[in-house]
C-alpha cells in the first residue's frame, strides 16, 4: 500500500476501505493507493486506486474554514440528485458525515477518465478539428444545467433564488472590506454600480458559480465531449445568468492581461467568441440576454475581490508559491474592464 503524499491525519484509510468491502466496490484482499491530486486552501482532492479501478476523495482543506465555505454535503446533495439527470456528474460511492479526522466530512466518487483544460498550453493541445464542437458542448451543458427542473430532481430547497444577485453583491462588498491591502477607489465605484443596477430577474435555476473548463472532465475522442462537471461546492438555486458572466471572464474576459491563474480559450484559433457561445446558450434556453453586461461585470468584480484577498494575504506571507507576487497587479485592469462592462 501507497500513501504517496498522504499526511496520515488527511482521512482514514481503513474506514474508506471498510466502506468500499461493504459496498462491494473492492473484493476484501484488495489494498488502496492514495495520490494526492489538489490541495492548498481549496478542498482537498485526491485519487484511490485499487488493483482494478479508482475514485476520487473529496475533503475541506486543513486549518480554520469560513463559515459557508468547503461544504462537502452540498457537493453531494447537488450531485446525487442530478445522477440520471442528463448532466455529466460522477456517481456518489459514499458520504461520511461525521469525520473528524477528515476537516468534518468527506465523500469518495468515481473517478472519470479525461483531460482539464487550465492553461493556454492546454487549449492549445486540443485539435484545431475538435475545438469548436468542444465549446459548444461546454455551454450546451450550461444549458442543460439552467434548463433543469429544480423541482423533479430534489432541489426546490437547494439555495433561495429570490434577491439572489443583490446578495452575490453584498456578499463581495463585504468580502473586500475584509481583504484589501489598499485603497481602490474605483473598485469600491464598481461595487457600488452593481449595487445600484441589480437587473430585475426572475429566472431560478440550479447555479454551478465556478463553471469553467477547469472544472470539466474533457473527452476528446471518438467525439469532443464533457464527460464529468466538478467542484459543485459553490452551488445553490439563483440566476442563471451569473454563471454566464463567469463563463464570459474565463473565455475572454480577461485575455491580455497577465494572468498565471488560467488560460484563455480566444487566445487560440478556432475557438467561438462568448458572443457565439452566449448566442447558442440563449437559443438553447430562451433567455434573454439585454442584460448581460450587468453580469460580466459583476463576474469581473467577484474576481477582482478574490484576487485582492490573495494579495493581501502574499503580503503578509500567508500564501507563497510561484506567481502570487504578480497577482496584485491583475486587480486594477480586472476593475477597469467591469466598469466598461456595466457601461457598455
Amino acid at each position: 500500500m501507497s500513501n504517496t503524499f498522504l499526511p496520515t491525519s488527511d482521512f482514514d484509510l481503513d474506514e474508506v476501505r471498510t466502506r468500499l468491502r461493504q459496498l462491494g466496490e473492492i473484493r476484501p484482499e484488495d489494498q488502496l493507493e492514495v495520490r494526492l491530486l489538489a490541495g492548498g486552501r481549496s478542498n482537498l482532492t485526491y485519487e484511490v486506486s485499487s488493483p482494478d479501478r479508482a475514485w476520487v476523495l473529496r475533503r475541506p482543506p486543513a486549518g480554520e474554514l469560513l463559515e459557508t465555505a468547503h461544504d462537502m454535503g452540498r457537493e453531494v446533495v447537488v450531485q446525487s440528485a442530478l445522477a440520471g439527470s442528463g448532466i455529466p456528474v460522477p456517481r456518489i460511492v459514499f458520504f461520511s458525515s461525521d469525520a473528524p479526522h477528515a476537516g468534518g466530512s468527506y465523500y469518495l466518487m468515481d473517478k472519470v477518465e479525461g483531460t482539464l483544460l487550465r492553461t493556454d498550453d492546454d487549449f492549445a493541445a486540443v485539435p484545431h478539428s475538435a475545438r469548436e464542437a468542444l465549446s459548444h458542448r461546454y455551454i450546451d451543458a450550461l444549458a442543460a444545467l439552467h434548463r433543469q427542473d429544480v423541482d423533479s430532481v430534489g432541489l426546490s430547497t437547494f439555495g433561495r433564488p429570490v434577491g439572489f444577485s443583490e446578495r452575490q453583491v453584498r456578499r463581495w462588498a463585504k468580502q473586500l472590506a475584509a481583504s484589501r491591502s489598499r485603497e481602490l477607489p474605483e473598485l469600491d465605484r464598481l461595487a457600488s454600480a452593481l449595487a445600484d443596477t441589480v437587473p430585475d430577474s426572475a429566472a431560478k435555476s440550479i447555479v454551478h458559480g465556478d463553471f469553467r473548463f477547469d472544472n470539466m472532465i474533457v473527452q476528446l475522442e471518438p467525439q469532443p465531449r464533457i464527460a464529468a462537471i466538478l467542484d459543485w461546492e459553490m452551488s445553490t438555486l439563483g440566476d442563471p445568468l451569473t454563471d454566464l458572466g463567469l463563463v464570459h471572464l474565463f473565455w475572454e474576459g480577461w485575455h491580455g492581461i497577465d494572468n498565471p491563474i488560467a488560460g484563455t480559450p480566444v487566445s487560440q484559433s478556432g475557438y467561438p467568441s462568448f458572443d457565439q457561445l452566449a448566442h447558442r446558450y440563449a437559443t438553447a434556453t430562451g433567455s434573454d440576454l439585454s442584460d448581460q453586461s450587468w453580469y460580466n461585470a459583476f463576474a469581473f468584480f467577484k474576481m477582482a475581490v478574490i484576487l485582492e484577498g490573495i494579495h493581501t494575504r502574499f503580503l503578509s506571507g500567508e500564501t507563497v508559491g510561484d506567481g502570487f507576487d504578480h497577482i496584485g497587479a491583475m486587480v486594477a485592469p480586472l476593475t477597469e474592464r467591469g466598469l466598461a462592462a456595466l457601461a457598455s
